[in-house]
């Protein structure tokens, strides 16, 4: 439960986004905020995520400090490990150096808090979160709300087993379309699989055609 409402404000932009994650709408008070929460919300080692989560008492600070987000992580299926949990705060570059004797006491008295709970505390800026990933999951979510049915779920799996390594966007609807028209059918199934993992693809790679496609749990 957020311990802050976030006010709406017309120098900067805030909503809520729809978390499929948490199932609920979370709050955001830039678009910077935003797009973090999108890589939580895909990023298969975070269990789930919670907007404004904490109040830090700040000393000077009449109402404290609030963090925007602690990320909490699954087991990592390779090493038995479950990472700390983080307490973040995204902020641009620029408002960083700006700000930064603004900032520095209640980023102190967050590593403090972090600490004293086993938790991390990071202050995450856009240079780690307007990625390659970020830009694929973007596009993925157009197509969200398509609904391919099993057959074509099927009749596309099977082509990308027998392309195997070769297989690619734009081989596979080589493959799969009959006419050109077909594309406008087959595409967006395949995108939608992408985006629900049924086909794999290197997010941290820009997508394109030429995308290597592989079905889960084939080797590399």
């Amino acid at each position: 439960m957020p311990v802050r409402k976030i006010p709406k404000n017309y120098l900067f932009v805030t909503g809520g986004y729809s978390s499929q994650k948490n199932k609920v709408m979370d709050g955001f008070e830039s678009l910077l905020e935003k797009e973090y929460l999108m890589l939580l919300d895909f990023d298969d080692g975070v269990e789930s995520f919670e907007v404004q989560p904490v109040r830090i008492p700040v000393t000077g600070v009449r109402n404290g400090y609030v963090p925007d987000v602690l990320v909490k992580y699954r087991t990592d299926p390779e090493t038995g490990e479950i990472r700390r949990p983080l307490l973040a705060e995204v902020k641009h570059s620029d408002d960083l150096e700006r700000n930064r004797e603004k900032y520095a006491k209640k980023f102190a008295a967050a590593h403090a808090y972090a600490e004293e709970r086993d938790w991390q505390f990071a202050v995450v800026d856009q240079t780690q979160i307007r990625t390659p990933r970020l830009a694929n999951l973007k596009f993925l979510r157009e197509y969200r709300n398509i609904e391919p049915n099993e057959q074509d779920v099927k009749s596309v799996l099977k082509q990308v087993g027998k392309l195997s390594k070769l297989a690619s966007v734009s081989s596979l609807s080589e493959a799969i379309c009959k006419k050109d028209d077909d594309r406008l059918h087959w595409l967006p199934v395949i995108w939608h699989m992408v985006l629900t993992k049924q086909l794999v693809v290197d997010l941290d790679q820009l997508m394109s055609n030429d995308t290597a496609l592989q079905l889960p749990g084939a080797s590399v």
